[in-house]
Parts: structure tokens; sequence; C-alpha cells
């Protein structure tokens, strides 16, 4: 496991990663968490559908990268405390020797990375304690155990929002793909702008913690600049590619996503 660095975990203020998976139904939280938690369910109550949506979709497109793309080395940056279905779990199940690198910066999700260490004996899996606008840092790091002269699933679900510059967003994006050979893919989710979110939101940048960003379907889609996007687009979060058991495959969602190959 690579640690870069050991901070304290801040009780004080609200974790991304520890309200996700308060929605998720997960215990790793403290008592700002709940609060800003309420808060902002006060504002937009069906986030936690959005929370089992968005690890669905993962689920879905890191199923699809596996099996019908073949890639068997994937980053995740932005994992948040492991729950059930990890990427590792998802592409393993398909692949076997497939190879995991996850990335946060979250001390909270540091304190719990060996659960996502439990790889098969075929395959392979590390953590980085990196932030994401330090791609270089990333891409050093995991170059330890994936090789990235072949494909690579790059995952950033629910994370680039917290990144408040558009163009440099898409510049992190660039840099990290630009490593990554032809037929590498990328996952990503994001929150748009529109009513039901913005309250949200707004609780939430006021409580202390990483500011959101929430962005048009136009600027997420651009995200995909240079990729082939695949069918059915940057889609609410249930509809890209539903199962017969998907959840919610009916309803309109808050969060969009897609997947996109490197040409």
């Amino acid at each position: 496991m690579a640690e870069r660095r050991l901070n304290p975990i801040n009780t004080k203020v609200p974790s991304p990663a520890r309200i996700y998976d308060l929605w998720l139904g997960g215990k790793d939280n403290y008592e700002i968490d709940r609060v800003v938690s309420e808060q902002i369910l006060a504002a937009v109550p069906e986030l936690p559908v959005l929370a089992r949506t968005n690890r669905e979709f993962l689920g879905r497109a890191v199923r699809y990268m596996a099996g019908e793309a073949g890639i068997r080395q994937f980053l995740d940056i932005g994992t948040g405390i492991p729950t059930a279905n990890n990427t590792h779990q998802v592409a393993q199940a398909v692949a076997p020797d497939s190879r995991v690198v996850y990335v946060d910066n979250d001390p909270v999700v540091l304190v719990h990375a060996r659960a996502l260490l439990t790889s098969s004996p075929e395959g392979a899996t590390s953590f980085v304690d990196a932030d994401l606008r330090e791609p270089d840092q990333i891409l050093a790091a995991a170059d330890s155990l994936l090789d990235l002269s072949r494909p690579v699933g790059l995952t950033l679900l629910g994370v680039v929002d917290f990144l408040p510059d558009t163009k440099e967003t898409k510049s992190i994006i660039q840099r990290l793909l630009a490593a990554m050979p032809p037929g590498s893919h990328l996952a990503l989710s994001h929150g748009l702008v529109g009513k039901k979110l913005e309250e949200g939101v707004r609780h939430w940048n006021e409580s202390g913690g990483s500011p959101m960003t929430l962005r048009t379907l136009e600027e997420v889609t651009d995200f995909f600049d240079g990729l082939d996007l695949l069918h059915p687009g940057v889609v609410a979060l249930p509809r890209w590619r539903p199962t017969p058991d998907t959840l919610y495959a009916d309803r309109e969602a808050v969060y969009y996503a897609g997947v996109g190959r490197k040409r």
C-alpha cells in the first residue's frame, strides 16, 4: 500500500466519503456528517437513491470494461469508503487476473484501505493516498502495479464535482488519459445543474467541506472530448445500459454518467 501522508481524521468537518457511506447504510460517520446529511436531505431527499444508483453504475461500467472491452487493469480515483461490489470485486468476478489501483485523499478511506486489498490470487490491488489534482503523482504511483502501456479502465465517479475550475478539471482528465494507450476507457459520473440539486449543494458548500460544483450536461459531456462516447451517451445514472435488476431505471436522476473509449 502506498501511503504519502497520514492526516488525522477531522471530525469537525464533514467528509463526502463519510456522508456517501451514510447514505449507503454505512456506520463510518460522525455527528457533523449526520447533521450536514440531514440538512442536505431536507432539500434533496432522494440523494440516498442517487448513492445507490451511482454504485450500480460502477458495477455495470466495470463489468462492461472487464468483459466486453477486455480490460484487465483499473484506476479508481475517488474511491470512497469500501462497501459491497468494489471495483476489484466486480472486475475480478469477470476476470480474476484484473489489477486495480484505488486512489483517495480522505483519511477515513485510508483507515479502511485494507478492505480494498483483498484481491483474488490471480489479480492484485493497491491503494494510493493522493489528490486528483496531482495526476502525475497518481500515475507514477499507479505505475508500480499497472502496465500503462496496456489499456486501463479509469473511473471518476462523483469526484470531479469537487474540482471548481471546469477548464482545469478537463485538463486533469486529459493528462490522466494521455498516459494511457488506445483502448483505455473512462467512466465518469457528475451532478447536473438544476433546482433539484442546487439547494442540497448550497447546504454542503456552507458546511465547511470541500466545495462542490454542479455542471451542465454539455460541460460533463465535454469531459469525454477525444474519446468515443459509448451508447447511450451521457445519461441519468440508472439509464446507462440498465439490466433487468437495475434499481430506479424508470426515474429521472440528478446525476448523469457515461463511458468513453480512447481512440
